[in-house]
């Protein structure tokens, strides 16, 4: 079990990084998934945070990262303090170079029309 945590993990998405950079001072740094995955596992449950609504960013966390399924508390935060930390997924969608028409199990037609990235970030209010 990991050790009480005075200061909630933040989970952000591109939305909700711009509402916590209200004041003060950060340091952002790219993270792997890999990197991502371990600190999600470092902390328990009840002291993370999410603080998106975006089903797609959740898909991420537990199937792409491979992270186990969690029941993590949603809450608006308007501003991070100073030692709080965050995980930021972040999307990045960008149109597709081609367009190929699928059949959909129900027998209609699907065009690809953008690409969906993700790509994660550590995120630390210094002051």
């Amino acid at each position: 079990m990991a050790e009480k945590k005075l200061l909630p993990l933040l989970l952000l998405d591109n939305s909700s990084v711009m509402t916590v950079l209200n004041e003060g001072e950060f340091k952002c740094y790219n993270l792997s998934f890999e990197e991502a995955k371990h600190i999600l596992e470092v902390y328990d449950e009840s002291d993370v945070l999410r603080c998106f609504t975006n089903p797609d960013i959740e898909q991420v966390i537990y199937e792409q990262l491979g992270v186990k399924k969690n029941n993590f508390e949603y809450k608006k935060i308007r501003n991070m303090r100073p030692g709080q930390d965050a995980v930021v997924f972040k999307l990045y969608i960008t149109p597709s170079e081609t367009q190929p028409i699928i059949q959909a199990d129900d027998g209609v037609e699907a065009k690809k029309i953008q690409n969906v990235y993700v790509y994660c970030q550590y995120l630390t209010r210094l002051s």
